[in-house]
C-alpha cells in the first residue's frame, strides 16, 4: 500500500483576512492582492504587467538561468522590474509603494542577472508603502511615470509627491 506523503505547507497569497481578527494562524500575513509587477524594457521605453513576474515567472525571466554577477552577463539587455502596490486612502485609490530592481538578461545565451534578495526585498518595501525609484535611470522613470499616468490617472493624482518627484526627469 502507498504511504500518502504530507503536503508541506506552502506560502499562501492571502486574499482577505481569514482570521476575521482572531489573530490565529496566518496572523499578521502580508497581502500581496494589492501588489503588481511592472516590467520596464529599457531599450523599447515600454512598461507591462506581468503577473508572473510574482513568482519570477515573467515573459523575460522565463527559461533564463540568472547568475549572482553582472559582470558574467556582459551583454545583458536592461529591465526593471518595478513592484506596485495599491491602497485606499478618503481621496481614493492611489499608488501606495513603487519599488524598482533592476534586471538583464541575454536570450542568446539563456544566462541573466539578477538579486534574488533584492526582489524579494523590494516587494516588501513596497507592500510596507515605501518609494524606491531614485536609482533608476531617466528613460525608464519617465517611462514608468507615463505608464502609471496612463493606466489610471485618479491613482496617480491621488499619489504622493514623492513618487510624483521621484518620477519627474528634469532636463
Amino acid at each position: 500500500m502507498e504511504e500518502k506523503k504530507k503536503k508541506p505547507l506552502g506560502f499562501n497569497i492571502i486574499k482577505d483576512d481569514p482570521t476575521d481578527g482572531h489573530g490565529g494562524f496566518g496572523g499578521g500575513a502580508l497581502s500581496l492582492s494589492n501588489v503588481s509587477p511592472v516590467i520596464i524594457d529599457v531599450e523599447a521605453g515600454e512598461a507591462t504587467i506581468d503577473i508572473g513576474a510574482m513568482h519570477a515567472r515573467s515573459v523575460v525571466e522565463k527559461g533564463i538561468k540568472f547568475l549572482p554577477s553582472k559582470e558574467q552577463v556582459p551583454n545583458g539587455k536592461p529591465y526593471w522590474l518595478v513592484w506596485v502596490t495599491i491602497d485606499h486612502k478618503p481621496a481614493g485609490p492611489y499608488y501606495a509603494g513603487v519599488t524598482a530592481c533592476e534586471m538583464t538578461v541575454d536570450r542568446e545565451i539563456r544566462r541573466g542577472y539578477k538579486s534574488l534578495p533584492e526582489h524579494v526585498n523590494r516587494m516588501d518595501k513596497s507592500i510596507k508603502r515605501h518609494i524606491i525609484v531614485d536609482h533608476m535611470d531617466n528613460a525608464s522613470k519617465k517611462t514608468l511615470a507615463d505608464f502609471l499616468k496612463n493606466h489610471n490617472e485618479i491613482f496617480w493624482n491621488n499619489s504622493s509627491e514623492e513618487l510624483k518627484a521621484g518620477l519627474t526627469v528634469n532636463g
